[in-house]
């Protein structure tokens, strides 16, 4: 979303922010711990949302190959699921393992997969295609590359383990054959489990402390804006429910430009504290910002054009979303800038009330813009979990 699309990033804002450490409330993972942990591909949801952000990820998108519909997709989504059943239990593909993760756990491998606004066109599914797959609106300095936007098909992996996750990216792309193709991959990272003292929300590439506003799953509503109601109105979109809708953005970092500035600076434009996430305001990083409070200038602390004022969920009528990114740093390029930044993902029970109105207020003046530019988006309904037996989308391919 160009440089004015400063939703991806959400740096600590109190409404769009990074998956916040309080999804990880557990002690510090040991390195002994890591490759032992294991998520289940089955229940109500599917894993990859809320569970807590791993060190390496894969975004990779798919077309359907031409002549490919209904029958074939029903038949590659039957195969994903049970790939991915077994590889997060830690087992070896069972077809053609190719041996990249031997000797190593699950290590909180999760696979996640939705579909595109062009799937249903594909396998001839228009009528049970929901409203909330409608293209999101243009923002104004949008630089998005339709070569590496959208998708048929979307699979988000993740895994603490590099080998692991590329071994789930493999074994995916194997298995899709002759019925689909990649259309984009992307390739991401966070910190390591354990690499820190204590549990903490993560840091971006701006050295921003990033989540810390993120939805909560103790707070009452959490379900109620990352999740669709297990029973919907409508009968021909009763296949998501249980299900998320995911926005995916490549969000490059200016970081020449944004180093250029001094801490006190950065901390102006953000809103925040570089040092521990807090408000200007002050308290911790949890505090509420106070956004009326003037400093002795008669000046808001926070300033006006501050992304953590623009994107905080009560300037924005209570919108909000779970954000779950990675960072990604793709190269130096000739000119000497670092190819870097954030694969922004982010879940919510309907983008239309969660990412786009925040969007559309970034988009008219988040001092954060300057800093960055969106060069890649999609949006895909995200199924509920299947159950045992089941396949991911089985409820949509054989209604």
């Amino acid at each position: 979303m160009g440089a004015a699309g400063a939703a991806g990033l959400a740096l600590g804002a109190a409404g769009s922010s990074a998956v916040h450490a309080a999804t990880r409330e557990e002690a510090p993972t040991t390195l002994a711990t890591v490759g032992s942990t294991g998520i289940a591909f089955h229940g109500t949801h599917q894993a990859g949302i809320t569970d807590p952000q791993q060190s390496h990820g894969h975004l990779v998108a798919f077309d359907l190959a031409p002549g490919a519909g209904r029958k074939e997709a029903a038949a590659l989504m039957r195969r994903w699921s049970a790939l991915a059943a077994e590889l997060m239990e830690g087992r070896a593909a069972p077809d053609g393992d190719t041996g990249v993760a031997l000797d190593a756990g699950p290590s909180s491998l999760t696979v996640t997969f939705g579909f595109g606004r062009t799937f249903f066109d594909r396998t001839s599914l228009v009528d049970r295609r929901p409203p909330q797959l409608d293209p999101l609106p243009a923002f104004s300095s949008d630089h998005l590359d339709p070569r590496r936007s959208d998708g048929d098909l979307w699979v988000q992996i993740g895994a603490d383990d590099a080998l692991v996750a590329f071994h789930a990216l493999r074994a995916i792309h194997k298995s899709a054959g002759a019925a689909a193709r990649v259309r984009w991959q992307m390739n991401g990272f966070n910190r390591s489990p354990g690499a820190t003292a204590r549990p903490m929300t993560a840091r971006n590439l701006m050295g921003q402390i990033d989540g810390s506003g993120n939805p909560k799953p103790s707070e009452p509503d959490f379900r109620q804006r990352i999740f669709v109601p297990a029973k919907t109105p409508e009968a021909e979109y009763a296949w998501m429910a249980g299900g998320s809708y995911a926005v995916v953005r490549r969000i490059r970092m200016l970081l020449d430009d944004w180093e250029k500035l001094t801490p006190a600076k950065q901390e102006q434009v953000i809103g925040r504290r570089k040092s521990d996430g807090a408000p200007l305001t002050g308290g911790t990083e949890m505090s509420e910002l106070a956004l009326e409070r003037t400093g002795p200038d008669g000046k808001p602390v926070v300033p006006l054009n501050a992304h953590a004022r623009i994107s905080a969920p009560e300037q924005n009528g209570g919108a909000a979303m779970l954000r779950r990114p990675f960072s990604f740093h793709d190269g130096i390029g000739m000119d000497g800038t670092p190819d870097a930044g954030l694969l922004f993902v982010c879940w919510q029970a309907d983008p239309l009330s969660g990412f786009v109105p925040v969007q559309r207020k970034l988009d008219r003046g988040d001092a954060l813009s300057a800093f960055i530019r969106h060069e890649s988006s999609g949006l895909f309904a995200v199924p509920g979990g299947p159950t045992k037996g089941e396949y991911v989308g089985q409820r949509l391919l054989e209604a």
